[in-house]
């Protein structure tokens, strides 16, 4: 099975689109839901219970280990030939092992000089782990995503870059977090994580609180991987 990296997905593996156009540390919240009896129950029943108890649902998620991964199209651009392309999860995961990692923004802090550059410097690591897909996900349009690869020197066959612009993933999985109230206008994104799929099943989570980076580096997945 070929490698599921920027350089091994062809042409085929994604849609080709033709574009007119040339080429931290983060808290947050989670979006609220819409108001309704039940959700003013759950609300009234959050605010009477422990503070303890507060903290730990804000490491919840839709998604949990020995879940199937829900399905989102990504975007990216490929840099053998500067298309933008598309694939799905099921794509990327389908019969291969596969660690997905995503962060809250590209260009921050954390992200450029610790979370993405480790994964980089574990890929063959990983690989040699039977690792064949590696991508980092971000909630970020395709454009910076590539403008971000290129300033990182990321190399093609390293990590896959791949864009949530839409927040289709990052809703699916529940991973969703609103830094509206920051100054400087991150909106809504990803919280950290990193996981580990076998055939789209998830088996390894590491989620972070917000976009903390306490146990989503490379080096807990290849701890993961034994």
């Amino acid at each position: 099975m070929a490698t599921a990296t920027t350089a091994s997905l062809s042409p085929a593996a994604g849609k080709r689109f033709v574009l007119s156009c040339p080429s931290l540390s983060f808290s947050s919240h989670r979006l609220a839901a819409p108001a309704g009896p039940v959700h003013r129950l759950r609300a009234a029943a959050s605010r009477a219970a422990p503070s303890r108890r507060r903290r730990a649902s804000r490491v919840a998620a839709t998604i949990a280990v020995g879940d199937k991964l829900p399905d989102a199209t990504l975007s990216y651009f490929d840099p053998a030939d500067g298309e933008l392309r598309t694939v799905t999860v099921a794509e990327l995961t389908a019969g291969k092992k596969a660690v997905l990692f995503a962060v809250p923004g590209a260009f921050t802090p954390t992200c450029s000089q610790k979370h993405l550059p480790g994964f980089v410097e574990k890929a063959a690591e990983l690989r040699a782990k039977g690792v064949e897909t590696l991508a980092c996900v971000s909630a970020n349009d395709a454009f910076v995503m590539k403008a971000w690869r290129e300033s990182l020197g990321v190399p093609p066959d390293a990590v896959l870059m791949l864009s949530d612009g839409n927040l289709e993933l990052t809703r699916a999985l529940g991973v969703e977090m609103d830094l509206s109230d920051k100054p400087v206008g991150l909106g809504v994104r990803s919280r950290r994580y990193a996981l580990l799929a076998e055939d789209g099943v998830v088996k390894v989570l590491n989620l972070e609180d917000g976009g903390a980076f306490t146990s989503s580096s490379a080096e807990d997945m290849l701890q993961a991987l034994g």
